[in-house]
This record gives structure tokens, C-alpha cells and sequence, in this order.
């Protein structure tokens, strides 16, 4: 006798309602192949990595950690718009405009900037969609190797703009890539 059910998925699935035999409802050979399983696997090569020490090798396509762009004058591109932020499925970037002042034309391209702009890496997916919603292409996942460093406490995993705003120096050594 069987019994049609309807799984989550949607499909029919056969379910049988004969009798178990003696052996059968021992489970002993369930238990004996279960204990094969895990025996086999005691001698198998070990999977696990020791992060801080170890490094694993990463593949071409890796989206590290986040950067904020500078321009070639080594002003910051991010206009604090927030498109970045919503576009973030995690909820991980939050963000505060604030007003350029009169003498900050050298650090800021335009009226407005983020005056603190934070990643949660803790939440982050590094699915790169903060990367395509920002219309002044400040904000991009870097393909360097650079790994968000392992923390003990969750407040190293807030990065600020201290660890986000890409150095002067890299700013300029690019512009001068770029004229060469």
C-alpha cells in the first residue's frame, strides 16, 4: 500500500507503509553503516585551515574588502547620496551627509559628503550591489587580495572611513599611471 504526498517543493513523492522485517527494525545495519561512514572519514585529509596563520588560495573573481575612491586630485568621490545603502540587501552601510565648508574644496569633490560612512563587515555579503548603485563610482569591492582581518570583539568589524577611504598616496600614484 502507498500513500501519494505532496512535499515543500511541490513534487509527489511515494510514501510506502510495508512492514519492516526483524533485522530492519534492529537498525543494526543502519548503525553499522553509519559507523563505516564515520571511520572512513577519520582518514581522510582534513579540511579545516587555521585562518590567521594559514591562508587559503583565493579564486581570480574574489571581491575583497571595500574601498572608497579618491580622484585624482586626492578628493574623495562619495556624495553620501545613500543609493549605496539602499541598494544593500544586508543593511550593512550606514551613512551621514553632511556640508562642505569653505577651505574643504581639497578634501571633498562636491557640496555634499559623508561625513561618517560605516560597513558593518559582520553583515556584509560582499555581493558588490553597493558597487553597482553608486553613481560616482566611489565605492568598489577591491580585487587585490586584501582580506577583512579577523577581530575578537565585534566593534573592530565596523569599519569606518578610517579603514575605508583609500590612502592619498595610492590616489596620486594612480593619477600618475594614468597620465603616463
Amino acid at each position: 500500500m502507498s500513500l501519494d504526498t505532496i512535499s515543500l517543493s511541490g513534487k509527489k513523492m511515494e510514501v510506502s507503509n510495508k512492514k519492516m522485517s526483524f533485522w530492519e527494525s534492529l537498525y543494526l545495519v543502519a548503525i553499522v553503516k553509519g559507523l563505516f561512514i564515520t571511520i572512513r572519514h577519520l582518514f581522510t585529509r582534513k579540511v579545516t585551515i587555521k585562518y590567521p596563520e594559514q591562508k587559503r588560495p583565493l579564486s581570480p573573481v574574489y571581491r575583497g574588502q571595500h574601498m572608497l575612491k579618491r580622484d585624482d586630485q586626492g578628493r574623495e568621490n562619495c556624495t553620501a547620496c545613500g543609493l549605496c545603502a539602499v541598494a544593500c540587501p544586508a543593511e550593512a552601510i550606514t551613512m551621514k551627509a553632511a556640508e562642505r565648508k569653505p577651505g574643504e574644496e581639497k578634501l571633498y569633490r562636491e557640496e555634499k559628503y559623508a561625513e561618517i560612512y560605516e560597513i558593518n563587515m559582520l553583515r556584509c555579503i560582499f555581493c558588490g550591489l553597493c558597487e553597482e548603485a553608486c553613481p560616482k563610482d566611489a565605492i568598489y569591492l577591491t580585487e587585490s587580495k586584501v582580506m577583512v582581518a579577523s577581530a575578537s570583539k565585534r566593534e573592530d568589524f565596523i569599519y569606518g572611513k578610517d579603514k575605508l577611504v583609500m590612502p592619498l598616496e595610492m590616489a596620486l600614484r594612480n593619477s600618475k599611471n594614468k597620465v603616463s
